[in-house]
Formats: C-alpha cells, sequence, structure tokens
C-alpha cells in the first residue's frame, strides 16, 4: 500500500530513479470527523514527484507526473488464497493515454495488472508474477 508522501522505485528506463508519491487517485480523504489517508495497491494510479534521475533523462525535475504502482511491499491477496509480495515498492511513469514512457521495465510485475487493462507494461516486463 503506497500512501502520500511514501518513496517508491521507478522500475523503467525513463531516467527516473526514485520518486515521491504526491496524492492517491481515486481516493477520498477524509471522512466524518476522521483523517484518513488514500493508498494505492497494485494496478492503481499516484502522483509522484522525481527525487533521483540520471543526468541523461529527459523528464523535468520540477513537474509530476502520473505513475502506476506494479509492486507493493504490502502482501496483495489473489482469489485462490494465495499471497504474493515483492521486496520493493515499484512504478511505471505512463503518460496521458496510459502508456509507459520509457521502452523497458526492470523486474517482476504483477499479474494483477492484466486485469487493470495495463497490457503495453505487461508485455515490456520481463517477468510475471
Amino acid at each position: 500500500m503506497i500512501q502520500q508522501e511514501a518513496y517508491i522505485d521507478i522500475a523503467d528506463n525513463s531516467g527516473a530513479k526514485q520518486a515521491q508519491c504526491i496524492m492517491v487517485y481515486g481516493q477520498t480523504s477524509s471522512k466524518l470527523g476522521k483523517s484518513t489517508r488514500g493508498a494505492a495497491a497494485v494496478g492503481d494510479i499516484i502522483c509522484v514527484a522525481i527525487k533521483k534521475l540520471l543526468p541523461t533523462c529527459q523528464l523535468d525535475r520540477k513537474k509530476t507526473y502520473k505513475c502506476v504502482i506494479i509492486r507493493t511491499k504490502h502482501p496483495i491477496r489473489r482469489p485462490d488464497g494465495s499471497y504474493v509480495r515483492f521486496d520493493s515498492n515499484a512504478g511505471v511513469i505512463i503518460d496521458a493515454e496510459g502508456n509507459p514512457v520509457g521502452t523497458r521495465i526492470f523486474g517482476a510485475v504483477a499479474r494483477e495488472l492484466r486485469e487493470k487493462n495495463y497490457m503495453k507494461i505487461v508485455s515490456l516486463a520481463s517477468e510475471v508474477v
């Protein structure tokens, strides 16, 4: 689960290495009298700010970007009762149409991305878990 202000690794070759979550799209921020934060799981879209990048990166540090979560440390429960958990939180930067900015994706991605119609990300990944 990725909350606001969490750091995630960027798992594509767009040039960004680390980003900070600014906002989770599609989540309510408060209930009556209670302060709650939205949390993003695998396949959710978040708004990120780039914190670490390569010198040859074409992305701008002063802008915000949309990112899809592809791996989380928090376990994901599958319909068959099994759980899958990854070593790090990671995401892929996407454009306005939902296509990845980079042309390669490093590491494994969760199978839940296929159900959320991110087929381009699944096809670029080296391994689907």
